[in-house]
């Protein structure tokens, strides 16, 4: 008979928790109290000080009762008549000893320099009693409780943190205990009603990187499907891609697929300022894990304690983060390891890591995830719209097609994003203008509403972003614009432009030349119409820049260079100085660069001189409306002369792209091409922003 009792859910817990303060913590408390109490019943009680002076008037009042001297303070300790203590100049002092103790003692005191001296002064004042009558200097020993704690407050204040430590040692696990704790792992275990909930169908856009990771759970369920051909479980995963795309989402989703324990930590719980702490939690955890096999451990941001041992170190020096490094590869893959434990690392500098822990048998695979392409984010934003409120004019196709570059983390907060600007708007659903807010949002920053601009600006900022416009939809191989706006956000971005590229990896010449022309597009018609530019084309001339730089420089696609490369893929300085080539190659470098870039600016003024129209007719929309979509473009200047759709209409449609002029001409050559040296280029920017 099954028990069907269900089980209470547990907290992921330390494979070796930290124990709770016990009743020496309440001890120590209540001493501590004890003292302060003491010290302040002691100054309520004590006696108050007088001069010697005030004592001799006293005396010769005849209101002192007795006189004794403390030897440990060299104090005299003056005690009244009861007739004096009913005198108002003394019941006023008096009134300010309200301690338990105030009635008993002295009420006075004053110091004094030599015992000897002054009961000879004593005397003196006492001449003309009777030797009967005359008060004696009575010697004391005594000693205060500020005097014994100074003395021996020390020693005691030893003695009980001695046992409290004792005590939390043997109270955290034996010898060792909690001081020698540092050691020990820091990772997160789950397993049994710890598991994960997130699941693989919880992870969108991510199709190949899930296919890869759902082997490895599958080889720990069912381990004979592939043993019985002979393979071997695979040693570890490398999951590499830039921040948000949902690499630790993935570890997420493998702990709570796998059916095995599942160890779960950052690289920087391995750094600690005491030195050999690193390597002995990586011994520790995989002890704790090879204990447990088959199990997975999951280490994120591998980077902090996996970084290449040949950079950033000091010759004969002791560096902490290498022996922990040198601890890691020797578990993962080492003399005496054992099988059953399975590693996943994420990092998004693989460049940076130690060649020694990417080789197989260590990570045996490396799972690149880079952000999702169109498709990928529809299926992304189609998660992240299940638990929203959304009116019907909501779409994840077209909001896909609106966030052109974005990662799952950026989805995800434009998401969020429109269900706060819907509740703002104290709205019952969440519509398509909450999302397009959101995403103008994200991109731009928060709209400046209070930002005054000129006219005049406002005028230069629209022919800025009407010549990128005309620029992209009037050359054959550029992406036209989704959307531009003029709309001020953020802290300096006058206006932006949105792009939806398709996925592509080789560029030919025509496409990076365009490239260029439309990116100096505003600067081009800033100077067409104005006769003077504007600081606005600073993120244009950045991007053409560096597109220039790359295409002489890193791949050799310049007549006068030749096929010659100065990009060191491995960030490793082979050469031993700055640059690997003479002053007479950077001059060369530097005029081919602007002989690029002026070529393009030429070109670009020359087509927006021909389109003059155009512009005019973007610019003043522009002004009018501040937003504008692809299909506004279109119907102000109408369709692209070039044929079939762009990448937008054909996402939004849900056919493929037709093929461009440069794909026809690989069957009809006798249409004319550009002439200029083809050029690649990995990558490019999705927004731009003046």
């Amino acid at each position: 008979m099954s028990d069907t009792t269900p089980t209470k859910r547990r907290k992921p817990t330390l494979p070796n928790p930290t124990p709770r303060p016990g009743v020496q913590m309440w001890v120590m408390a209540g001493l501590l109290v004890l003292f302060i109490g003491m010290f302040w019943f002691q100054k309520q009680d004590s006696a108050i000080k007088i001069n010697q002076q005030k004592f001799e008037q006293m005396l010769a009042a005849g209101d002192v009762h007795d006189v004794s001297l403390v030897n440990s303070t060299r104090t005299v300790e003056v005690g009244l008549t009861a007739a004096a203590l009913q005198k108002p100049e003394y019941a006023r002092d008096l009134a300010a000893r309200r301690g338990p103790f105030a009635d008993h003692g002295a009420q006075y005191y004053f110091p004094i320099f030599d015992a000897k001296y002054f009961q000879e002064q004593l005397d003196k004042l006492q001449a003309n009693k009777p030797r009967e009558q005359r008060l004696q200097l009575e010697p004391v020993d005594r000693v205060t409780l500020g005097e014994i704690i100074s003395s021996y407050g020390l020693i005691i204040l030893s003695i009980i943190l001695f046992v409290f430590l004792m005590r939390r040692m043997s109270s955290a696990g034996g010898p060792g205990g909690q001081i020698f704790n540092i050691g020990k792992s820091r990772a997160a275990l789950f397993e049994g009603g710890d598991k994960v909930k997130i699941t693989f169908k919880d992870v969108a856009g991510l199709e190949e990187a899930k296919e890869e990771v759902q082997e490895i759970v599958e080889f720990l369920k069912n381990p004979s499907k592939f043993t019985i051909l002979g393979g071997k479980i695979p040693k570890g995963a490398l999951l590499v891609g830039p921040p948000g795309t949902g690499k630790t989402l993935l570890a997420k989703a493998v702990a709570g697929e796998a059916d095995v324990p599942f160890f779960s930590l950052s690289g920087s719980d391995f750094v600690e300022m005491f030195v050999g702490v690193g390597a002995a939690r990586v011994r520790d955890l995989f002890k704790q894990a090879k204990a447990k096999a088959p199990c997975i451990i999951f280490i994120d941001e591998i980077d902090a304690v996996g970084r290449s041992r040949s950079k950033g170190s000091m010759p004969g020096g002791n560096d902490e983060r290498e022996n922990t490094l040198n601890s890691l590869l020797v578990e993962m893959d080492g003399f005496g390891t054992d099988s059953g434990v399975i590693i996943l690392a994420a990092t998004n500098r693989p460049d940076t890591l130690d060649s020694a822990l990417l080789r197989p048998g260590r990570f045996d695979r490396q799972i690149s995830i880079d952000k999702p392409d169109i498709n990928g984010r529809t299926q992304i934003f189609q998660v992240h719209l299940k638990p929203l409120t959304l009116g019907p004019d909501v779409d994840a196709k077209k909001l896909s097609a609106q966030t052109p570059g974005f990662a799952g983390a950026e989805i995800a907060n434009v998401c969020n994003e429109a269900a706060l600007i819907a509740a703002r708007r104290d709205k019952k659903f969440i519509t398509n203008q909450d999302f397009t807010d959101a995403i103008d949002r994200v991109i731009g920053g928060l709209e400046k509403k209070n930002k005054i601009i000129s006219p005049g600006e406002k005028r230069i900022v629209a022919y800025h972003e009407a010549g990128h416009a005309i620029a992209g939809w009037f050359l054959e191989h550029t992406d036209p614009l989704v959307k531009v706006s003029i709309v001020p956000r953020g802290v300096a971005a006058l206006g932006y432009a949105q792009y939806l590229p398709k996925e592509q990896f080789l560029y030919n010449t025509e496409q990076l030349i365009d490239e260029m022309c439309m990116a100096l597009g505003g600067r081009a018609a800033e100077e067409l119409v104005f006769g003077k530019i504007s600081t606005g084309a600073l993120s244009d001339l950045e991007r053409i820049t560096k597109m220039a730089y790359s295409i002489v420089t890193m791949y050799g696609m310049n007549t006068k260079l030749g096929n010659v490369s100065f990009y060191d893929s491995k960030g490793q300085n082979e050469y031993g100085f700055s640059k690997p080539y003479s002053e007479a190659t950077s001059q060369m470098i530097d005029e081919e660069v602007r002989t690029i870039i002026d070529q393009a600016y030429t070109r670009t003024k020359e087509l927006l001189t021909e389109r003059r129209h155009e512009l005019e007719v973007i610019a003043k929309e522009l002004l009018e409306k501040e937003v504008l979509l692809q299909d506004d473009l279109e119907r102000l200047v109408g369709k692209r002369p070039f044929g079939g759709q762009t990448n937008y209409q054909a996402h939004m449609a849900g056919t493929d792209r037709s093929e461009t002029a440069s794909e026809r001409h690989a069957e009809h050559p006798e249409e004319p091409t550009s002439d200029l040296p083809a050029l690649h280029l990995p990558g490019q920017p999705e927004t731009e922003t003046v």
